[in-house]
């Protein structure tokens, strides 16, 4: 069993690992590292409906460099891109890469894969690999060389709709791909976690377990879904005054925390406006796949003229409105900064209301442009709560949850920097791996073999 951390093993996001079995080489994700994007953004924003080269998301290191898989001789060998879910640092660098290998089915739930094809729509570009749909919780059967695999999809928990682990079941053993979840037993869309399953493949013997390890110097465990549901039902309940604005952010792919703001949104008595191209994204793909409840009770506005010319009423008419907007992360060009720099024709008064249901992504651009945003809007003398959210990612305790149910041979953290995949490799020492023989640090390019 040979494996390349691709990407993500020095940074968050930007997520591909490759695993080599004989002559067959399987990819798992194929994400974006977003900093450099964002970054690019405010000195070469796009158009609408233009996209950003490959060459140029490349050059900017938005993409991982999976290059070094052609020059192993991996690159045709590859057999399937498996993809977990639908977030951006998983799944969005993947239309850039499919043409390198058109041999290579890709994998997803149906979820995970609208939106791939919405991705594919959105940048006007087109990918001949085959799609295979894998439901949560099933199982196939893939063709190598000279072996069959089996590829499992154990349905787990996350802060997006249909979120799988991979078990990829090979004659070296298992290889588990445990990137992103939580362990959310009270979830607010779908069900609990597999915990049956997660134990199964636990006895049947796990070789190499790749894990997220983005707060694994939390000493905690990820608080349910519900608690993020209970703190929007009462971040509504204190907006006092009924002809002020009320804006509500929060991350686009997160269809669960979106139902919870419509539930309790409708106790305004406002209409329910969802503004930008991302929300429409996210929720047509939820609404394609029978996933989105709340879609006869929300309104939506995607292209930037029919925006403006709909915030150019919400500024004579600000209580008639909830608006549900982008730009948690303060991201040029999302609806929330646009306001904020007074580039649209709707206007923040004193009293006006913006709540944040998100964190702050923890890299150097999203905390200095929220922080830049934040004092904007105070200057305003806009009202704000900020934080009305649970995480979508395993704290310490939940990591060693996973380890104990699968007791892998080898660990290796994935999913952040060398500072926030230590505190999992201290978490494997004490439950008796040794660093260097069972539990291993990697760095995006580096090849291991097992």
């Amino acid at each position: 069993m040979e494996v390349c951390t691709v990407g993500g093993f020095e940074e968050v996001g930007k997520n591909m690992t490759a695993l080599k079995i004989n002559d067959d080489v399987f990819i798992f994700d194929a994400g974006l590292f977003l900093p450099p994007v964002i970054e690019i953004q405010e000195t070469e924003p796009q158009k609408p409906g233009q996209s950003y080269t490959e060459q140029k998301l490349r050059k900017i290191g938005a993409i991982a460099d999976d290059t070094i898989l052609e020059k192993a001789g991996w690159k045709d060998k590859v057999r399937a891109i498996i993809i977990g879910h639908a977030h951006l640092d998983h799944i969005g660098g993947l239309p850039y890469i499919t043409h390198r290998y058109p041999q290579a089915q890709i994998i997803a739930t149906p979820f995970t894969m609208a939106f791939f094809n919405a991705l594919l729509e959105d940048n006007r570009m087109v990918s001949k690999n085959k799609q295979t749909i894998l439901r949560g919780n099933s199982s196939m059967k893939i063709k190598g060389q000279s072996h069959e695999y089996t590829l499992e999809f154990i349905h787990v928990t996350h802060s997006t709709l249909q979120c799988v682990l991979c078990a990829l079941h090979t004659n070296e053993g298992v290889f588990f791909y445990a990137l992103d979840y939580k362990f959310d037993n009270y979830p607010v869309i779908g069900e609990v976690t597999n915990y049956k399953r997660l134990r199964e493949i636990g006895k049947q013997g796990v070789k190499l377990l790749v894990i997220e390890a983005l707060y694994s110097g939390m000493e905690r465990r990820t608080p349910s879904e519900r608690i993020a549901r209970n703190m929007v039902e009462d971040a509504f309940s204190r907006v006092r005054k009924t002809n002020s604005a009320i804006f509500i952010t929060t991350f686009s792919s997160h269809i669960a925390r979106l139902k919870s703001i419509v539930d309790f949104g409708k106790r305004t008595n406002r209409k329910i406006v969802f503004l930008g191209r991302s929300l429409n994204k996210y929720v047509n793909c939820a609404i394609n796949v029978g996933e989105c409840s709340f879609k006869k009770d929300i309104m939506m506005i995607k292209y930037r003229n029919q925006v403006d010319s709909f915030l150019k009423k919400l500024n004579s008419e600000r209580g008639k409105y909830l608006i549900v907007c982008t730009g948690h992360q303060a991201e040029p060009g999302s609806i929330l900064d646009r306001i904020v720099n007074d580039e649209t024709p709707f206007k923040f008064m004193a009293d006006d209301n913006v709540i944040f249901s998100s964190s702050v992504i923890p890299v150097s651009v999203n905390i200095h442009a929220r922080d830049k945003m934040d004092k904007k809007l105070m200057r305003k003398s806009v009202r704000i709560q900020t934080d009305v959210h649970v995480s979508g990612h395993a704290g310490r305790e939940d990591l060693r949850d996973l380890i104990e149910m699968l007791v892998p041979k080898h660990v290796i953290p994935a999913h952040g920097t060398l500072q926030q995949e230590t505190p999992l490799i201290e978490l494997a020492k004490e439950m008796g791996y040794k660093f260097g023989e069972t539990a291993h640090l990697s760095s995006d390019g580096k090849f291991m073999k097992f």
